[in-house]
């Protein structure tokens, strides 16, 4: 009866062991990898960098501090926000070829789409169902 056991609790252990690794696989690994990007983002600021806040406003970079980014949000209206609180930056979109067929699209709208392809696109298509 000992031998039979042992050979339960190591089913047991094997059984962690496994959970564990699927855990990690999961949710640890790819959260350091998201902390990673975050910290590389609020490494490279620059001055001129179009970016988003954590709160959602979006300016443009206009001074750089060791802790602390001043971001123009309009013209001549600049707030201060802490670096970890800059939640990215906003890129120009990649020059696409377009045919005669296709809408031109705003390039406003188009660069802050690019930012975020899986929000933007999904609410694009909601909304022209909406509108019947």
């Amino acid at each position: 009866m000992i031998i039979g056991a042992s050979s339960g609790g190591s089913g047991v252990l094997f059984i962690i062991v496994i959970a564990f690794l699927v855990l990690y696989l999961i949710v640890i690994r790819p959260q350091r990898r998201r902390q990673a990007q975050q910290q590389q983002i609020t490494s490279e600021l620059k001055v001129g960098d179009e970016v988003l806040t954590a709160g959602g406003i979006y300016g443009t970079i206009s001074q750089v501090e060791d802790d602390r980014v001043t971001v123009e949000i309009a013209p001549k209206l600049e707030v201060q926000v802490a670096r970890r609180a800059i939640a990215g930056v906003l890129t120009e979109p990649e020059p696409e070829t377009s045919t005669a067929a296709e809408e031109p699209q705003d390039e406003g709208e188009e660069k802050w789409q690019s930012a975020f392809d899986d929000e933007g696109s999904a609410g694009d298509a909601s909304n022209e169902e909406n509108r019947g």
